[in-house]
């Protein structure tokens, strides 16, 4: 795991997606928080249902409004490319990725964002954090990291980590502690 250098984190890690927003309200919901970078962390960028938040609309936007856009999915992705990284029944192992070099690279850039006092907002397209590899896999991460890490939800609040692992588990921890998360959706 990556261990954050000796001086505390400047500023924190959010998370967000988009859901149901418009791209405006998106926007507004990013500057509200004081984001400035967006690292995308879906591992095929583009959507059918809102196509304004495909790859190249969303960072053209972005960029018109003065904001960073990142892909980082291949890093932090929720469906890596090696199919050795899933369970039989097709669903995500959140632990293997966890271990896995490509994904301590990409948490390593956001620590460094977070250090660097960078405000980044990682996203995908879930809005309620709690059905998402943001907190389930990227939000642990940087929390068992040391940096802190902060969820808008879908109402636009802010959800710590532990709130947001305490609506995921319906505030009934594991007799064996966090972990053992995986995707809710299979992929074949």
């Amino acid at each position: 795991m990556i261990l954050m250098k000796n001086r505390a984190p400047q500023t924190p890690i959010y998370t967000i997606g988009y859901g149901s927003r418009a791209l405006d309200a998106f926007i507004e919901t990013l500057r509200k928080y004081g984001a400035q970078y967006l690292a995308d962390v879906r591992s095929a960028p583009y959507s059918r249902y809102k196509p304004e938040f495909s790859k190249e609309p969303l960072e053209q936007a972005l960029r018109r409004e003065g904001l960073h856009y990142v892909y980082m999915g291949a890093e932090l992705g929720g469906m890596p490319k090696d199919r050795s990284y899933y369970y039989a029944n097709g669903k995500v192992n959140y632990d293997l990725v966890q271990e896995a070099e490509f994904y301590q690279k990409g948490i390593a850039r956001l620590a460094d964002a977070s250090e660097r006092g960078l405000p980044t907002a990682a996203m995908c397209s879930e809005a309620k954090p709690e059905m998402c590899h943001r907190s389930k896999l990227i939000g642990k991460s940087l929390t068992e990291a040391g940096v802190e890490t902060l969820h808008i939800d879908e109402n636009g609040s802010l959800l710590t980590q532990e709130q947001v692992m305490k609506r995921l588990t319906g505030g009934q921890g594991s007799l064996f502690g966090e972990g053992g998360f995986q995707s809710r959706k299979r992929y074949r």
